[in-house]
């Protein structure tokens, strides 16, 4: 028998890892950064008014990550914008695993070249080596049926890794394929 391994994954084991053990100058494979998680959230301020928004946004989460979501509520509640604490605001997902390969693969490859004007992602980090990206629309997901969107949502995407820094965080996605802006 088998054991799949994903093909990013396999990328990364094979020739990020020993680029990034010579280029930082590691003694033991565990002191090299990796990935730990990716967290995918979406926003919806507009389910206020309208709870169906919530349902069509987390069924196309669903699409994307192939993972159950969860449906994040309000912590506080806010008259001027009719929000009260405990109302469903948003949803998110956490992948971890082979979940989270795929999940990269697919972004990376697939997802990102399909972005309307794409010219590469902001190359800022948040200074202890993690990554997030906003994307203005979830059509640019193989996964979601154009003609069943209701409305376009754009969704933050949060890569954490364990890198120490921003050198070697950047130093890993950009060898796993993220298209940094020059």
């Amino acid at each position: 028998m088998s054991t799949y391994r994903a093909s990013l994954k396999a990328k990364y084991e094979d020739e990020v890892l020993p680029s990034l053990m010579k280029e930082f100058g590691y003694s033991s494979v565990m002191q090299a950064p990796r990935l730990s998680k990716i967290v995918i959230n979406m926003g919806l301020g507009e389910a206020v008014q309208n709870p169906k928004v919530l349902e069509s946004a987390v069924s196309d989460l669903e699409k994307i990550t192939g993972q159950k979501v969860v449906v994040t509520k309000a912590k506080k509640s806010i008259a001027s914008f009719k929000l009260r604490d405990g109302m469903p605001i948003g949803c998110m997902v956490t992948l971890r695993a082979d979940r989270m390969w795929e999940f990269a693969d697919r972004f990376i490859n697939l997802a990102l070249p399909r972005t309307r004007d794409f010219r590469g992602v902001n190359n800022k980090l948040d200074g202890r080596g993690n990554y997030s990206c906003g994307i203005k629309e979830q059509i640019i997901f193989n996964e979601i049926n154009y003609d069943q969107v209701d409305k376009l949502r754009g969704m933050n995407i949060t890569f954490t890794t364990t890198a120490e820094n921003d050198a070697e965080g950047k130093a890993l996605l950009s060898g796993l394929g993220m298209p940094f802006k020059k």
